[in-house]
């Protein structure tokens, strides 16, 4: 698992309590393949859909 990484995102397959990420990695991109310079303009690609959402 990935250390210190947080996030929000409870339809993901990695979320767990207390918003912890338990990825074993991380996968950023560029939103829309351009040049990010805020956190809106990126995109988690590690993100896996859970089957059910809590």
């Amino acid at each position: 698992m990935v250390q210190n990484v947080l996030c929000e995102v409870n339809s993901c397959t990695h979320w767990a309590q207390e918003n912890k990420c338990t990825a074993e990695s991380i996968f950023i991109i560029n939103h829309a393949h351009q040049k990010a310079t805020e956190s809106q303009e990126t995109d988690c690609q590690t993100f896996d859909k859970k089957d059910s959402v809590n």
